[in-house]
């Protein structure tokens, strides 16, 4: 059996009329919002990637920022602790000259004591020498000069030496 194919104008005129309202129902209802959700897909997609690039350029900033911020801490430690161990030193510093001072000023005042109570010793000393040197000196002279005859030879002793000096 055979099928001939044969040319009809209403069938096509018919079948034309049908492609073209299904083009217009599918450019109508669907292309439509399908392009538009392409589009939509396509606008997110680029929005998204300018978001990720200036998210990548934020957290560039940051992290430069960051590690400024590191390194102007780290400044100012270095900074405080050298201004800290300068106080040290000088605190030190200023200990110690007081305390030399302090035992320079005690040291002295020991040295003027003892040199006072040196002196109080010899005066004392002196002193007592000086009494029991004239105790003892007129022990003697009591014992010789109980007589006369000593008298006279002590006298004459004395003359002679005076004469001689």
């Amino acid at each position: 059996m055979e099928l001939i194919h044969q040319f009809s104008s209403g069938l096509f005129i018919i079948q034309s009329v049908i492609f073209l309202a299904l083009l217009f129902l599918l450019g109508k209802f669907a292309w439509k919002p399908i392009l538009k959700s392409i589009n939509d897909r396509e606008t997110s997609i680029v929005d998204a990637l300018n978001q990720a690039t200036l998210a990548r350029k934020e957290m560039e900033t940051l992290k430069e920022d960051n590690e400024r911020i590191i390194r102007e801490a780290k400044i100012e430690r270095d900074a405080i602790l050298k201004e800290a161990r300068e106080i040290k030193d000088r605190i030190v510093g200023e200990a110690k000259d007081a305390a030399k001072s302090e035992g320079d000023k005690l040291i002295e005042a020991a040295k003027q004591t003892i040199n006072a109570e040196k002196n109080a010793a010899m005066a004392d000393i002196k002193t007592q020498i000086g009494a029991l040197s004239v105790n003892i000196a007129e022990s003697i002279l009591q014992q010789k000069l109980d007589n006369n005859e000593a008298q006279n030879e002590l006298v004459q002793n004395y003359l002679n030496k005076s004469n001689l000096n």
